[in-house]
Order: structure tokens, then sequence, then C-alpha cells
């Protein structure tokens, strides 16, 4: 039997340790207590987050700390007030009401945050479009909950196609009038020519909409996640917990909200807990991350594992050059975390990387490593206090430790979708067994309560009888130098039902041959199983992945495979 590779937990004055030194002892309920609502009956998650602050008189600290391509400044939690104030006002005088949708198709930049706030504000439903997004995804989105109020900058409009939107009749610009076209309002102009209205919140209940989030499955239209503002009672203390979100944090969170987390975990959670949110307005590139973690002053940072991959593929020797001893905790989101990133982390960061395991459709963190407690590395880490896992088999029975299953959760905690927006069917499909969510990947448990994530339930690998997780074969190719990112896929086999195929992006300084191929399936025959390693490997020049997150697309990969094969 294999040691357990466990990486302890550094000293220090975690926030879980000092309010929840016992699990058993945790409930919901006591949560609500942090929240003003829990007194005055007077519900709104933009008030909790802004607003609030400055009534208790942290009016004057930073809230956002911009770094744009040209311009660098901040805006303190006053300002994001006054700012996010005015802005529902111009809603507002448009007719933006309680329950409308607002989509919101911005950059990552303040005014994206701003426009979110100001929707909320008026107890608006806000759907953050991710940046990325090209014609065909902004269209289904915007159609498919019938949206009449857009706010887009210059850039960006050009990719909604109105003409095809027959709902859309008020689309705000984030820019000055002479760069609007025909009815286009220009925002900055509106918000210039009014005044904020002084009681300006609309109060809601905690079961009204907040935000709506696509996402895709291996089938279908991508769905629409309606969540509710009785999410803020988990998104705020997961904030506090597994963030570790102090009065004195710098926060950065690398995904731009059009992805759930840069919602969740990029505004809601760190404005609950009164942080410094740093918002970076490029792309990918390592010396411009390295610079923001060091001119900021970043603490605590989450970002991807595919980001981690794509820091370490640049080598070590750019750390030199940049000042990071100031953050003190990483985490990562969006997919697994291979253990080889975790062991980076130490050694290149001198952090900790901590893994946390969530979907759109559970609306906050449910798995997560937490900073106060043991990393084992290849583990998804234990459920997160007051939240039920269990391994289920195809009948809905609980397996014993060790037997892969569906990683499934009790279905009662308050980030948990209100709904699918008009597809009831498809929004019973979570819950297959009585109180269960079952989340559609499988995983297995350890005595411990520690999950190990094995695959989504279509991407295991049955070969020979051998049931293979890509994720673990994945994980150990990535451990080999030449290896910059991989995906692994079962490919049909008319001998043995699947075989396990690889596809590989090497580092740079290294060539795809025939003595490469060999060495890679030795590494994987002799580190983790003979029966694991890769009958085949193709080298690409780049993986296909999701645009929001980046995780690597295997049911792309495979249906490439089946079109050669011709199934």
């Amino acid at each position: 039997m294999a040691i357990e590779e466990v990486i302890y937990p550094y000293e220090g004055n975690y926030n879980i340790t000092a309010e929840l030194p016992v699990r058993e002892d945790f409930s919901w309920k006591a949560i609500e207590s942090n929240f003003s609502w829990s007194e005055t009956g007077k519900v709104n998650m933009a008030y909790e987050c802004v607003d609030r602050h400055v009534a208790d008189g942290f009016g004057d600290k930073v809230a956002l700390h911009y770094f744009g391509e040209e311009e660098e400044y901040t805006l303190t939690y006053r300002e994001l007030k006054e700012k996010s104030d005015l802005w529902a006002t111009v809603l507002k005088k448009r007719g933006v009401k309680k329950g409308d949708f607002v989509f919101v198709f911005l950059s990552k930049h303040p005014d994206c945050h701003i426009a979110m706030l100001a929707a909320i504000k008026l107890g608006a439903v806000v759907g953050p479009l991710f940046e990325a997004f090209m014609e065909d995804a902004v269209k289904e989105r915007i159609a498919d909950c019938e949206g009449t109020y857009l706010i887009a900058s210059p850039e960006l409009i050009k990719r909604v196609p109105r003409a095809e939107l027959p709902s859309l009749q008020t689309v705000w610009i984030t820019a000055e009038p002479e760069q609007c076209k025909g009815d286009e309002i220009s925002l900055y102009a509106e918000a210039r020519a009014i005044e904020a209205e002084e009681d300006i919140i609309e109060w809601v209940d905690l079961e009204h909409g907040l935000n709506v989030h696509y996402t895709s499955g291996s089938t279908g239209r991508p769905k629409g996640i309606i969540h509710a503002h009785r999410a803020m009672i988990q998104q705020y203390i997961t904030g506090r917990w597994v963030l570790d979100l102090k009065e004195d944090d710098i926060y950065w969170c690398t995904a731009h909200p059009g992805w759930v987390t840069g919602t969740v975990y990029g505004v809601f959670a760190p404005l609950l807990n009164r942080a410094t949110i740093v918002i970076h307005g490029g792309r990918f590139n390592a010396d411009e991350w390295y610079s923001v973690l060091e001119k900021s002053g970043v603490t605590v940072w989450y970002s991807a594992p595919t980001a981690f991959r794509m820091l370490m593929a640049e080598g070590d020797e750019k750390l030199a050059d940049y000042d990071l001893s100031k953050v003190r905790h990483i985490l990562s989101v969006g997919e697994p975390l291979n253990p080889e990133v975790i062991r980076w982390g130490i050694k290149a960061l001198s952090n900790r990387i901590h893994d946390t395991w969530w979907m759109t459709e559970t609306g906050a963190q449910l798995i997560v490593n937490l900073p106060s407690e043991k990393i084992i590395p290849g583990s998804m880490g234990r459920p997160f206090p007051g939240i039920e896992a269990a391994i289920l088999d195809d009948d809905g029975q609980e397996l014993p430790s060790g037997e892969v299953g569906h990683l499934a959760l009790k279905a009662n905690w308050p980030g948990i979708m209100r709904e699918v927006w008009k597809d009831p069917a498809k929004y019973s499909t979570y819950f297959p067994f009585e109180g269960w969510y079952v989340s559609g990947d499988l995983a297995t448990i350890d005595e411990n309560g520690y999950i190990f994530f094995q695959g989504r339930s279509d991407d295991m690998i049955n070969s020979s009888g051998e049931r293979i997780g890509p994720f673990e074969v994945e994980s150990k190719l990535i451990e080999h130098p030449a290896v910059a990112e991989v995906g692994v896929i079962g490919k049909p086999d008319a001998v043995r039902g699947e075989i396990v195929k690889a596809f590989i992006v090497l580092r740079n300084g290294y060539e795809a041959n025939d003595a490469l191929l060999q060495e890679l399936r030795q590494f994987v025959r002799s580190g983790l199983a003979a029966h694991a390693a890769p009958r085949e490997i193709e080298f690409l020049d780049e993986l296909p992945k999701t645009p929001i997150s980046g995780k690597i697309l295997r049911r792309e990969l495979k249906a490439r495979e089946l079109e050669k094969v011709g199934v």
C-alpha cells in the first residue's frame, strides 16, 4: 500500500481556528447573525456588500484596486456605494425593476462590479457575461431569459446581435455619447445628468433571485442557473474560513465575473468580508501577474490549476525578479488540482495551494482544504462544516471508503441554486435520490473524509475491466519535465473495450519523438500502474479548453477520436 503524502498546515492565526474550534458546533443559523438583516429584516446582497460597511464607519477603506493596461486607481467603499447608487438610479429611471434580468457584458474592470451592484440594489437578477463570449453565446443567454436590459462596453457591444434579440430594448454603453451608436445610451452621460436617489435599495426576501450563470453539460444547450440572496450566508462564511479573509487582506481572484467564481468569490465574498479586491484588466501574462501580486501587496490569491500550470511552464527563474513575500494564502478552483502543482507552490511560492470544489449549481464552496487542516495532494479536501457528502452507487446506496461512485451532497446548504431557468425537468435530474444533490463527478472517500476526484461520470475509462480515472493519469504525466499540459480519455478498442489515450502539449525545449513517447508510457507504468499507462499518445500544440475557466475539454478530445474511428 502506497504511503499517503501529507502536507501539514503552516502556523497561523486562521479565522476558523478561533471561531469554530469544534466542527460539530457549526450551524448555518448561527452565521445569519453576521448580517444586518438578521435584526432589521431588510435583505439585499448589495447592501451587505457595500452600504453596511459605509454605515459602520469603513467608507474610507479601499474596496477595489484596479490595474489596467493604461491606468491604475482605487475606489473606496464609500465611492463604490455612491457610484452603484448613481448607476442604480440611472437604471431605475429607464424602467429596471425588481425581478428584471440585467445582463452585464464588460471586461474585468471596476465598471463591471459597479454595474452588477447597481442592478442588485434594484432587486434585479444580474447576468454577467464572460468577456470572451462571441455572438452565439451572448445571444443564447440573453434570449433564454428574454433579457430587456444590457450594460456593455463599446468594444463588446459589437458581439451582441441585437437584430436577433427582439426582447433587448435598453442598452447602456460604458462610454461617452460619441462612442454610442443608434439607440445606445451613454451610461456615463446619464449618470452625470442626475443625482442618486437616496433610498435606492429595493428590499427583497432571501429567496429572491440574485444572479444567473449559464452552465454547459456534455449535451444540450447551456442552462440558466438562478441563485437567491440567501446564498450570501454561505458565500460570506466560506470567504471568512476558506479564503481566510481578514480586515487587512488584499485579495485577488483572477476569474472574470462571467464565470461563477468571478462573481461569488471575485465580488460577493470579498465585499461581504470587507476585503480590498484587486482587479487586473489584462489577459494572462506571467510577468504581469507577478507584477500585480508584488505592486498591490496581494495577501490572498485565488486562481485555477491551468493558470498555475502556465506559471510553472514559464519557469521559476522569473520569480527572482519579484517580491511575493506578502502572499500568505493561495487557493485553486475550477478543475482538479494536480499534486505536482501543490508541490510547485510550496517550492516556488512558499505557500500551500488549497484546492476547493464546487459548481455553478452549488453557489458556493462545498469541498475544501481549510488553511488550518492538512492537505493530501490529489484530494479535493473535506466537506466544509455543515456539508454532508457521500459516495453513492447507481442505486443511491452509500459506498464504503475507497470505492468509486457518485459524489453526492445532502441538499441543505444556503448557496444551492433556486432553479434552472424555465427547465424544472432539468432541475429534478440533479436530485435522483431523495435529499441528495448528485454532482455528476465520480470520486472516492477515505476513512478521514478526504474526497478524491476520479472524473466526470462520462469520463471514466474502462479498460479490460479496470476502471481508470483520467485525472490520476494526467496528474502522473504532468510530473514529467517534458509535459506542460495533458488531457486523457478512453478510446474505443475492439479487444479491451477502451484504451487510455493521452494528448500532450510539450514544454519548450522538448521534441516529440518515439523515445519520448516510450519514456512517458514507462513513467506512468512505473509511477502509477501498468494498466493506467497510455497505449496511445498524441502530441498537440494546444488542448481544447472552456473559454471561461480554461478547463481541458476531455469530451471534445473524445469526440475527435470517435469521429476518427467512425463511432
